[in-house]
């Protein structure tokens, strides 16, 4: 039985401007114990199949099942099964982290673990502000808490929703770190997340959305293995050939290119070259998550426009 079950998931919202379809046929399986990345461009329908899978949006069809349960018949049971870190920093200002911790243990009828709460205070490094007020917490801070509120009541499936959005590195490494441990004791980890190495790094399996459908479903080590090229990657001094547009990413001076071989290589800097350009620090590195993502989202735009 899967963990979670997506199965032909649409979802439509009524706008002024007519019918908007968020979601349109979402369809795959995430088995239990897997690592499972869901990625996608602002606005492709990840937080809306999120929002369906934990109850608080209803699909316009279609179903979900977590662990066997219906998200919307059998509510409170798919609830019990599911850890929800929310992107938002949503908390309760009146009282301190563990008094926030004991009362959403009781939303889900667990008492009496107040050693599983030290241990998540301790993993997430939030041991000496368990008696801290929350609105006095940083946002990193923050942040913590909602993991730590997530895993309270020992879900089999987490499911993390931009969890290191704003963060800072020591945050990350904590978190991956006993998320890491979890998923290692069985735990299910669905995580959607816009720094795609660390989806690199963690999913064993990812899904692509793009514009409410599913575009890519494989193993991490397959998407990579697909790519096609190498990666021409150079510091710049001066605007990139008009040749090279949509297919370089820019980020400040670095600029990378995709390259097939050793002579589209050659091509590449030649064309620098003609426009009176000088490179430094010439590099060739093997496509990265960012690359595939990047080819299959403008794959998808190609396929929709034609």
């Amino acid at each position: 039985m899967p963990a979670i079950s997506f199965q032909s998931v649409a979802k439509t919202y009524a706008t002024p401007r007519g019918p908007f379809q968020a979601l349109d046929g979402v369809t795959f399986d995430i088995e239990p114990g897997e690592f499972f990345g869901l990625l996608g461009p602002n606005g492709a329908g990840k937080t809306t199949l999120i929002s369906i899978l934990a109850g608080l949006t209803r699909a316009s069809a279609g179903q979900v099942l977590v662990h066997g349960h219906h998200v919307q018949d059998d509510y409170a049971k798919a609830r019990r099964q599911l850890g929800v870190v929310p992107q938002e920093l949503v908390f309760d200002p009146f009282f301190t982290v563990r008094e926030a911790l004991r009362i959403q243990s009781g939303y889900f009828g667990v008492r009496n673990n107040d050693a599983w709460i030290d241990e998540l205070l301790a993993s997430l490094g939030l041991a000496d502000k368990a008696q801290s007020n929350m609105r006095q917490l940083s946002g990193g801070m923050k942040r913590r808490v909602l993991v730590a509120q997530a895993l309270v009541h020992r879900p089999p499936v987490i499911v993390l929703d931009e969890p290191t959005a704003g963060v800072d590195v020591e945050l990350r490494q904590t978190l991956w770190q006993f998320i890491a441990r979890l998923n290692k004791q069985g735990h299910t980890v669905l995580l959607t997340t816009h720094y795609l190495e660390e989806a690199e790094a963690l999913c064993g399996r990812i899904a692509m959305l793009k514009a409410g459908k599913v575009v890519a479903l494989e193993r991490t080590s397959e998407l990579l293995k697909a790519a096609s090229s190498n990666v021409l990657r150079f510091k710049l001094d001066g605007a990139l050939p008009r040749e090279f547009e949509g297919k370089a990413r820019v980020t400040g001076r670095i600029v990378q290119l995709p390259a097939h071989d050793a002579h589209e290589i050659e091509q590449h800097l030649a064309v620098i070259r003609q426009a009176g350009l000088r490179v430094e620090d010439v590099e060739i590195r093997k496509a990265d998550l960012e690359d595939v993502f990047i080819d299959v989202m403008s794959a998808g735009h190609e396929a929709a426009a034609a």
